[in-house]
Parts: C-alpha cells; structure tokens; sequence
C-alpha cells in the first residue's frame, strides 16, 4: 500500500561534497608545497543519501532499546554503493591514522533520481568543487528531474563552505578533530528533493538548518533528523487550505494547489517582469509554443530554474512535452547538440560558446533581458496575435510588481514570521493577478478552437479555424496547431474538461458569442461575416437584431451587437479582472517529536488527528469544500497511523463534501489491506459498506481504455456509402446533422444512392463550396426601366445581405393582427437586351411596389432555388417562432450551392432540389400549419442538442432564478434553464437571453430522471444510476454525490420552513430518505411497499408517492395513512399512474394515466374513486403535468395532423371550469418534460424526433 500513499514533503535529502580519501590527499599535497588552493578542483560525489520512511514499527531491537532511524526504505530502484571511511583516532602525535577500515553500505533511493548527474548538477559550473583558503557565501540553487514519462521532481540545492584538516572530514563518525591551525574550506551540498514545486519553502527549511550548522559541527544524525522532520509534512488537497509548520526559526507554509491538474505556485512568478519587457516575454512564450530550442542564459544558477517555471505557468493549461532541464552543468553543455526540441539553462560564461556550436536556438539572456538567435540578434519568430499582444501589454500595465511602493506606509516590523506572512501575501495576491493575466492571453490565442472540434469523431478542423484568423496572425497559427503541446491542448478540449481555460472563455463570452452559440453553426462563418468579406461598404455591414430571447420576451427588443469576425473584438471584459483570489484558510501542524521513534512518530499523527476532529467541528456545514480538506488530511494520517476503518470512513465523506479530490488507488489499496476482524465491524458502518462494495465493484469491472486520440480531417481514398459519407462530412465540419447530410449524400449522387467518388467529395469541399456566391451579374433592372451596370460580386452582396436580413430579424413575438403579414414572390422571367432575353430573377414584397428584378444568365436556376429556401425557412422560423430553421434553410442554400459548383452537369439544378427541404414542405400537398392559439401562445424555441449530430429526448427541464446577490466573483447571476439530455448530459441555458452557456456538464453516463435547484448554488440531480449528483452553480461542476440509494432516483421534494430545510428523495423501489441539507446527511429513511415509485409531493405534512400501481399518502414518520389505486375501468387497461398534482386549496387531486386521454380528479377526503374525468381530444398518453397559477399544464403524445406520426402536445386545463382551456401543438414529438419559469413562462421538453425545448407565455 506504500505505493499508494500521498508523498510527504521530502522525496530525499542527499548530502554531496569531496570524499575523505581526496580533502587527505589534497592536504598532504598542499603541505608539501606540490599545488597550490587556485588549482585544486575536486570531483563531488555523493556522500549521503536519506529517505523516508526513517521510522517504522520493526525499529526496536529485541532488547527493548529504539533504535532512531531505519533503512527499510519504500521504494527501490537501484543500488549505489557508498563507502565510508572510518579513520581510526588521533595519535599522541595529531596525526589521525592513514589506515582505515572501508565499509561499504547500500544507499537505495526514490526511482526518479539518478544520483550520477546529482553530484554535477548541485556544482554546475565549470569550477565544480574547489578547495579554498577563504569561507564563501552559502548560495541556493533549484533543479527540475524530468524522467521519461515526463513526470518531474524538484531539487533545492544550497552550497556552503565548511573547514577541513588533515585526518578530519566533517562527516567522518560525526566528529571534528584536529592538530592543526592552518584551515583550509571546502564546499558540500544539501539537496532536499521533492515530488511538489516548493521552491520557497524548500529554501526556508534549508535556510533552518543552516541557523543550527553555523552554531555546531555538521553530522550525519543532524541531516537524518532534518530530513526525517521533513518526511512527516503532508501535502495538502488541492484547494484553499496551506498546511503550515514551525521548522525553528521560521513559520514554513506549503501553498495548496489551485486545482488537481495545476501545480503548486510556491514562487514568485513576477520575476520575468522585472527581468523582460512585454515584447520579449511574448517572443519567448511564442517560442515555447511553437517548440523551438530554447536556451536561458544568467550569471545566477537560481534564476535559471525559477525564471523558466515561471513561463510553465505562463502558458497553463498548456504544458510543455520536450526535454526540459534548467540548469546544465558545465559537463552537460552537449545537449545542446540534441536534434529535438528543449528547453535548457546554462551559465552566462557558456553564451558565446553556445551560440557558436549550434544553428536555430532562441538564445534568452536573463541578466541583460534580451532574446536573441543564435545566428543573428534578432528573433525569427512569428508575433503573437496582435489584439492578444496589445491586451497582454495592456493589463502587464496594471500589475503592481514592486513590493516596497506597497508597504512604503508601513512601519518597521520587529517579528520577522509576521514580515514574512505580509510579504507572502502580497505576493500571492501578484501571482494570483500575473495568472490571470497570462490565462487571459492564452484565452485570446486559442478561444475559437472549440468551434472547431468534432467531438464524436475527435477531429480538429484546422484548415478552417485558420480560415477566420487574421492574415498578419496566420504564420503564429499555422506553426502552433502542429506541435505537441497544441495536440495535447486538444485532447483536453476534445475530452471536455473543464478547466482554468475552460472556465475563463464560459464566463466571458460577450453577449454575440453566446447569440451566435445559440443560432449558428460554430463551424460556418454568419452571412454578416461573408458580407463584411466580400465588401468594404460600411453599410453592408448589417447590425441588424439576432433575436427576441430576452427575459420580457412579449417586448420586441433590438440587440445591437458588435459583429465580430476574430478576436479583435472579443477582449476579455475588465470584470472579470476584478476577481479576488479566494480566501485562504490555514493547518498548522503540532511540534515536531524531538526524537525520531515510532511510538513519538505514531503520537504526533495521533495529534494531527485530534487537531483535524477539532477543525472540522468548528466549520460549518454549509462550508463543504473546506470540510473536505480537513477529511481528506485526516485520512491520510489515519492511514498512516494503520486505522483504515476511520481513514476509509474519512474518504468516504468526500462523497458529500468534495468529490474531485477522492483519493481513488489510495482508498483501493486500503480495502484490499482490511484484515479480517476489521471486515466484521464493516457491517456497524452501512456508509463505509457501501463504499468497500463500490470499489469491489469497480475493481471487476474491464477497464476500457479511454479514447484520447485527436485527428485531422483527411480526404477520403475510396468510394463512399451513405454511412462513411456522414462521418467524412461531419468530421470536415461542414455539417453536423444527419438528415441533412442524407439529403446532401441524394443531392451529390443525383437521387441514385451509388457510392461518391472521392475527387468528387473533394471537388465539393475544397472547390464547389460557396464558390458560386461570388457569380458575377451583368445588369440589374429597376421597374422604372434604368438600367444600372453593377461590378462584380455587388449583386451578390445585396442578396447576401438580404439573407442576412432574413436570417437575424427572425421575431420571437407573434405580429400583431393589424400588422400586415410580409409576402415574397420569387419567379423566373426573361429580361430583353438588345436582340437577346436573359433569364432573369424577379422578386416582388408585398409591402413594397417595387420589383427587384437581376439578370443572372445561366445562374437564374440556382438563385432561383436558394432565394425560395431561404424565405421558406424564414417563414417557417416566423410561424415556429425557431430561428434554428432559419440558420438551417441557410445552411441548404450553401450546400446547394457547392453541390451545383461541384457537379457541373446538366443535372446540377435537380440534384441541387433535394437539398430544398423546407421550399418542399412549403409546398406539399398537406401543409405544416400551427394553429392559431400556439402561434399566439408560443414566444420561442430553443435546441438544446445543437452541438450533437442529432437530437436528444430532453428527460428532465429544471429553471432556477436569478440572485442579485452574486457578486463578480460568484460568476453569472442571471436565470438559468437546466435541461438533462440522454446519456447523463446537462446543457444549461443563460434565461435572460436564451443562449446556451454550458453546453455539455456531464453528470455520470445514464439517464437522468429528476432535478432540483437547492440553496442557489446547488441542483441535485437524480440519475438511473441510484446517485443523486449535486452540481456546484457557481463552477458548473459536479463535486459531490451521494450514494444512499440503492435504485434509480426518482424524484425530490423540499420542506421548507421558517425553522428547517429538508429534502426528501426517492427512488423506484420505494425507498424515501429524508436529508439534512447542511450536512448531507440522512435523518430518516423508510421503505414503501409498491411497484415502481414514480413521483413523491410534499402538502401539510405529510408524503403523497405516485407509484405504477397507486398513489399512497404517507405521514412524516413513513407509515401509510391512506392508499388510491387505478379506477375500475382502468385497471384492465394495460395502464398506470404517470403523475399527480396536489391542489389542496381545492381540496383536489389530479392525477394522470400512462396510456389513457383523461384527467381524473380526486376529492382529497375521498379517495376511493375520482369525482369528475377531464377528456383530452386526440391525446394518447400524458406524460408529465404542472400546476401554474390555476391551470394545470399537461404534457402528451398524440397523432399530428396528417396522422402519420406521433406528435406532442400540451393542454392547458383551468381547475375552476375543470375544461381544456388551449390545446398546443409544437414538438414534432411527445412531450417529456415540463417546468415553469416564476409563472410567467412554461417550458415544454420533446422527446428525441424532436428533442427541442418551447417557451409559452402564462396567460
């Protein structure tokens, strides 16, 4: 289980200097007068090696007496052997005896240090270790081990300088002694080694073992115990708790890492601040990103390390994937020959002679602050994007990077611990601000390549991201998208993870970009994207309304959006800078035990244990994520102390505190570590039960590996079939869904289904594709009879920009009954010039007299077509109140247009027809037509599957309203939708603007069944998976989860009070549990006797459970009051009771049957039969219902109007009248799913035919 465990602070400690037999020989050379001090340069070596763990509970010999340390070590890699001389003591004459015994010792060590280069590495300079007549200064310097899985550890490194004499070495028996007077100084090293970035804190604990070296002789046993103090710190979580320790005379703290995937920031990162100016910081992250060989220089070994870690934080969350060694000793300057790209540290003095040896090296001086080549001065290298540099430069402008204009106020401090807090928190708040500035940049570099991703096939379409990059910023993007650091970028957005990045570009999308998510394509440029390409008039240039999704959406409202075609508009707010880094909480670790023995060790662990059951009683519960690090650390050292009952109990009440931060091999490890009387007292924890069968459970289960691979789009080398056709197609980004794709694949092989030839996939791609948009017109004609000669692509703009217009002045708002409706009519007629007549294009409005007439020649046909599909579209999107089938009749008409380019026969125009959808449902013989009371009911739809090649059933639709109280540091307090799509997908909604702001949080891989909003940062989500998954608001995460349940989660409902709020949940076995909301915990629980618990309600005190078989009133205390079944007339029917709504201001209950076209209604203290039936036409099955104001909302399944295929419908029933008020037709499919929003709005969800969400007034 060792192998599982966390590390501690300290990884090894080594000891490195000049072995005794060479300080003798020099000595003896020196006083013969053979050399002098200037020419003597000894070769370090390693002369000590200490590694946890020190103490363990075999140290005891049989005697009884404890022996202080160990050398049981827990992980082996190799040997080394050390030898130590044991010098036998000092004669009457001074000199100690040249003859001595050679014991050789086995020195294992962790398997990432390679203790060859150590000794190198702690004496990089060409000097290496010599022999002095003087002391000099104690130096730091930091070291970076990669190994070749490209996992690193950290090295802090101090040099000092210690005397020595003849027949003395300072290591020697731990002992000092001398007859001579004439000293000599020597340096060693003490390299303490880490698996964590603690490069400060390293250094402070090596500053406090230099305070006690300078007041006593250095020994083995004192390094030991300074190492074995060191192995006792734990790591803390990731999150906002820093673990701090008193190492005498300083406080140490260990900075908490921000999030799993981030590191440690233990350093300060505004050291390249002070060292480059904007332009060369750039330069150097641009060379870092486009993997060049990158070489610092700097006369200082330390700022070689920190400077290069502080551009791996730069470009977080990319992470460099080359050889990476900071700091290249003087024997080590041949890596530079290597042909790979790397980045390297070496002394200042090795400039010339580097820059000499080798071509193409981006040489970085860190003293003088330039960037430079190795073949000229200057840099070859792209720039960054423009707007990403001129932000950067911008908000570097802001930083405050010089500590003393901070505290200039202040007065002299007299404790150096509290000089020290005020100075570390200054610079947190720095490295917090310089994180966020360089997040930024990243952001704006990369924003736009999510709208490039096809997530099902795992490909990146780069030839069109670089299609809407600028032309100055395409050398910079065509070299990053082919390094490896990019491909990894990739992965992560291809997996969907939801990090800093991710985070950063959600939460600052401008108002266009999330109108754009919701109504574009993310792969095809918008109209006014074309138009603004194609033409340099301003008034092309539409600023036209996206839409009426605003929270009033009775009022026609005009979104005046910037349009944007790169990033030169999308520059992060200044909001989102005002951000303050979260509040830090601190642990502060009891005395380290004077001596090193197992039973001190087990003692103090056994404090730390106590000290965390004191903190977590003192948090509040509402404060989850601090509990969880108490819990955590808690059950580490409960491992540690061999208690794996408590620290399993510990780990598993990160389930309800903290998820993310499960320690998953660890808590395998303890379960297959349980002996036997520990199994039996599993059966007195159900929790802990619980939790060992899950992890049994998963340990059965194969592994399948996860796809991680990322593609490009590549053209296809054989004939195509339908299906390898709509992969290629989707993997190109062309288009996503799969009808339309179906249509393309009929339009593309003229209505045959014969396999398409890959020249003429290509042919349509690279060639056919909107390549027709820029036809050329001879003459326009105006109905006066002038003639007007136009220049080429001037007619095509026009119609571009009427399409534009069709595309974004789609209303929500049904027009007014005054208001006269707009008619377009589109035909072909022949235009006479001179002796000829041209086939001409006219287009008459019925609001306007005059007809747009152009003279498009052999193009008339085409334009003909595409001019019909669009205003079908834009007349269906009126009357459907969607503007998605705008956005598709666009889509159809560029697609006809490739196809045409394509082809090139005679048959171009009929195979282009097919792609005519909506011009042919316009037309054929039985009309779509929405009825009346829906057009006026209706105000919006949406589509929640927008980014998936075809639509999801919406399973569950949840809306939590706005808080005025979030401040910017909360994130987003507008409304939200949440909508649980198939396969456990949530997509959230922003409902103020009904554009889509999370559009993939993943809540497990089944099916959801229920939601509910709790505590305004909270919404539990009820899976078929038997966990209930509770989303964090503010970061869109999904962090705890709770595992009571034993079958799918059904259904919720809360007890609020003036004295309590709780939550019942239940699941379809009919077990109900009741939690405690601060705490997660269950208060009661209780089983219910009945087939498939459906729904549960909460009136009054007491439970009404809807099951298949009967709907039972259950008191608080889980016993059943009074039980209703099926009427008579239904039970033999092959039905059941689908949903109930309590009305009990009536005194009523209404319920609702699975497979039958009524409403029964209940008196509530009469439950033996219902009173009154309420009949809904034409309605097969109620699925769902919801009680707004007083109507009851109903949701069905019922035959469409050409009686061909299921459609969904809702009924609006008054509970007065008890009649239907409104019968609604707007889902091509059965209705699944209804939620109200504040009364105002009902939302309807459809099932998978139709898979789109509708927004209703309330009247």
């Amino acid at each position: 289980m060792a192998d599982h465990l966390p590390s501690g602070l300290l990884e090894a400690c080594v000891v490195v200097g000049a072995s005794g037999d060479k300080l003798k020989d020099v000595y003896q050379s020196l006083q013969q007068g053979n050399s002098t001090t200037d020419l003597l340069i000894l070769d370090p070596e390693v002369l000590q090696v200490h590694v946890p763990p020190f103490v363990t509970k075999e140290n005891a010999d049989e005697s009884g007496v404890p022996r202080t340390f160990s050398r049981v070590q827990c992980r082996r890699s190799f040997i080394k052997k050390k030898e130590r001389l044991v010098v036998a003591p000092s004669g009457p004459g001074g000199a100690g005896s040249s003859e001595g015994a050679t014991v050789t010792e086995d020195v294992s060590v962790p398997k990432d240090i390679d203790l060859m280069a150590l000794p190198q590495l702690c004496f990089p300079g060409r000097g290496g270790l010599q022999v002095t007549n003087e002391p000099k200064e104690e130096r730091f310097h930091f070291l970076v081990f990669t190994d070749v899985f490209g996992n690193q550890t950290h090295g802090v490194v101090v040099q000092c300088c210690r005397p020595f004499q003849e027949g003395s070495v300072f290591y020697q028996n731990g002992h000092w002694s001398s007859t001579r007077t004439t000293k000599l100084y020597t340096a060693f090293a003490i390299c303490v080694i880490s698996k964590h970035p603690y490069y400060n804190a390293l250094k402070d604990c090596l500053s406090c073992l230099l305070v006690q070296l300078r007041t006593c002789r250095l020994s083995e046993e004192r390094v030991k115990e300074f190492a074995a103090k060191l192995s006792l710190v734990p790591i803390p979580p990731p999150g906002q708790l820093h673990v701090v320790f008193n190492l005498r005379p300083l406080m140490i703290v260990l900075p908490s890492r921000e999030d799993k995937e981030h590191p440690a920031v233990d350093l300060d990162l505004h050291l390249p601040f002070l060292c480059f100016r904007s332009k060369q910081i750039l330069q150097i992250i641009t060379g870092i990103l486009m993997e060049q060989r990158v070489v610092f220089f700097s006369a200082d070994w330390a700022r070689l390390t920190l400077v290069a870690e502080c551009f791996m934080f730069y470009i977080h969350p990319l992470h460099w994937q080359h050889p990476y060694v900071p700091i290249l000793s003087a024997q080590m300057l041949d890596f530079i020959m290597a042909p790979t790209a790397f980045l390297m540290g070496c002394h200042l003095n090795h400039f010339e002679e580097v820059a000499a040896e080798t071509d193409d090296l981006i040489l970085i001086n860190i003293d003088d602050g330039t960037v430079s080549s190795s073949c000229s001065e200057t840099v070859d290298l792209p720039d960054v994007p423009f707007v990403s540099a001129e932000c950067f430069t911008k908000r570097r402008k802001g930083l405050q990077l010089q500590y003393d204009l901070e505290v200039c106020h202040q007065g002299a401090g007299t404790d150096v611990n509290e000089m020290r807090m005020l100075r570390r928190q200054w610079q947190q708040n720095l490295n917090w601000e310089i994180q966020k500035v360089t997040l930024e940049l990243i952001v704006n570099m990369f924003r736009d390549v999510s709208g490039h991703l096809n997530y099902e096939h795992r490909v990146f379409n780069s030839e069109e991201f670089l299609k809407t990059r600028e032309l100055a910023d395409l050398p910079f993007y065509r070299k990053v998208l082919e390094t490896h650091i990019f491909h990894s970028f990739l992965k992560d957005r291809l997996n969907r993870k939801m990090d800093a990045f991710t985070r950063m570009e959600v939460n600052t999308r401008s108002e266009t970009q999330k109108m754009k998510a919701m109504t574009d394509n993310p792969r095809r440029p918008t109209m006014q994207e074309m138009a603004r390409k194609y033409s340099s008039n301003p008034e092309i240039r539409l600023n036209k309304r996206l839409g009426m999704s605003l929270p009033n959406l009775g009022e026609e409202r005009h979104l005046n959006l910037l349009r944007q075609t790169s990033l030169k508009k999308t520059i992060i707010p200044e909001s989102a800078f005002k951000i303050p880094p979260k509040p830090v909480k601190i642990f502060k670790l009891t005395e380290f035990p004077p001596p090193m023995v197992h039973h001190h060790v087990q003692n103090y662990y056994g404090e730390l244990i106590i000290l965390l059951g004191k903190a977590i009683s003192c948090v509040p519960p509402e404060d989850s994520t601090l509990l969880a690090r108490y819990f955590y650390l808690r059950g580490f050292m409960n491992t540690l102390c061999s208690k794996r009952l408590d620290a399993l109990s510990d780990f598993q009440n990160l389930y309800k505190t903290d998820i993310e931060i499960f320690p998953t091999d660890l808590v395998k490890a303890l379960v297959d570590s349980l002996q036997k009387d520990e199994f039996s007292q599993v059966d007195r924890w159900p929790e802990l039960k619980r939790l060992i069968f899950k992890v049994k459970t998963d340990n059965e289960m194969v592994l399948v590996q996860a796809d991680d691979h990322v593609k490009k789009f590549q053209l296809p080398k054989t004939h195509m079939l339908q299906e390898d056709f709509v992969k290629r197609i989707q993997e190109s980004g062309i288009v996503k869904d799969v009808a339309t794709i179906h249509r393309l694949f009929e339009a593309l092989t003229v209505g045959q289904h014969n396999p398409i030839d890959p020249e003429v996939f290509y042919t349509f791609c690279f060639q056919g594709n909107r390549s027709r948009l820029t036809q050329r017109c001879s003459v326009c004609s105006t109905p006066s009879g002038r003639r007007r000669r136009w220049r080429p692509r001037m007619f095509t703009c026009q119609l571009r920009s009427w399409s534009t217009w069709t595309t974004t002045s789609v209303s929500t708002s049904c027009p007014a009954p005054s208001k006269p409706t707009r008619e377009w009519e589109v035909k072909i007629s022949f235009a006479p010039f001179l002796l000829l007549r041209i086939p001409s294009l006219k287009i008459k409005c019925s609001l306007r007299k005059e007809v747009f007439e152009a003279n498009l020649k052999s193009a008339c046909d085409l334009w003909n077509l595409m001019v019909r599909e669009m205003w079908a579209g834009r007349t269906m999107a009126d009357d459907h109140k969607d503007p998605q089938y705008m956005q598709q009749a666009l889509t159809n008409v560029l697609l006809m247009d490739a196809v045409v380019g394509c082809l090139q026969t005679q048959k171009a125009i009929f195979a282009a027809s097919k792609l005519a959808y909506f011009d042919r449902v316009k037309h054929e013989a039985v009309p779509v037509m929405v009825p009346k009371t829906t057009l006026e009911t209706l105000k919006h739809k949406i589509n929640p599957s927008l980014d998936l090649p075809a639509p999801q059933t919406v399973h569950v639709l949840l809306y939590t309203p706005g808080q005025l109280s979030y401040s910017e540091a909360d994130g987003d307090g507008n409304p939200k939708l949440w909508c649980a799509l198939s396969g456990g997908r949530v997509v959230v909604f922003d409902a103020a603007s009904w554009s889509m702001q999370q559009n993939c949080v993943q809540v497990g891989s089944s099916q959801l069944n229920c939601m509910l909003g709790l505590d305004q940062d909270q919404v539990w989500i009820g899976s078929q998976d038997s966990i209930i998954y509770i989303i964090d608001t503010r970061s869109m995460s999904c962090n705890k989860q709770l595992t009571e349940h034993r079958h799918e989660v059904m259904d919720f409902a809360l007890e609020e009070s003036d004295k309590m709020r709780q939550t019942y949940s239940c699941s379809a076995d009919g077990t109900v549990i009741l939690w405690d909301l601060s705490t997660l915990k269950v208060k009661k629980q209780f089983q219910l006797t009945c087939d498939r618990l459906m729904s549960i309600q909460l009136f009054n005190g007491t439970l009404w459970c809807c099951a298949r078989d009967g709907i039972v009133e259950l008191r608080k205390n889980g016993t059943p009051h009074r039980k209703m079944t099926l009427p008579e007339d239904l039970r033999s029917m092959s039905t059941e009771f689908s949903s109930l709504i309590l009305f009990l201001e009536r005194g009523q209950l209404w319920t609702s049957c699975s497979d039958s076209d009524e409403l029964c209604l209940w008196h509530c203290k009469d439950l033996t039969k219902p009173f009154l039936r309420v009949r809904l036409q034409n309605c097969t099955g109620v699925n769902c219902m919801i009680k707004v104001k007083n109507q009851i909302w109903v949701g069905c399944s019922g035959p469409s109007p050409d009686q061909c295929r299921m459609s969904g419908k809702i009924y609006i029933v008054d509970t007065e009248s008890h009649s239907v008020e409104k019968e609604l037709m707007a889902h091509t499919d059965s209705v699944q799913a209804l939620c109200s929003a504040e009364g105002r709005y009902v939302l309807s969800g459809s099932a998978c035919q139709d898979g789109k969400i509708a927004i209703w007034k309330v009247e």
